[in-house]
């Protein structure tokens, strides 16, 4: 089965709908318009699309504490 990469669209409505926003709402719009211009964003995105790279190719298997440490300071923790 090909996985799916998702593209830039994909990643706004995943931002958008954690928001509880539209993906052609003002705050999404502004959000992307940020990314766009931002180089701090830009560059934690890198960084986190480089490590979930990193796994991928891998197969990297770590323990749930440090799963847990690496979600929480990517701040991906829900």
């Amino acid at each position: 089965m090909k996985e799916h990469k998702p593209n830039c669209k994909d990643v706004m409505i995943h931002i958008c709908d954690n928001l509880g926003e539209e993906l052609n709402s003002s705050k999404c719009i502004e959000i992307k318009a940020h990314l766009e211009d931002c180089p701090d964003c830009q560059h934690y995105f890198n960084s986190v699309e480089t490590t979930i790279q990193f796994y991928k190719k891998y197969n990297v298997q770590i323990s749930e504490d440090a799963h847990n440490r690496l979600i929480e300071f990517l701040g991906l923790k829900e």
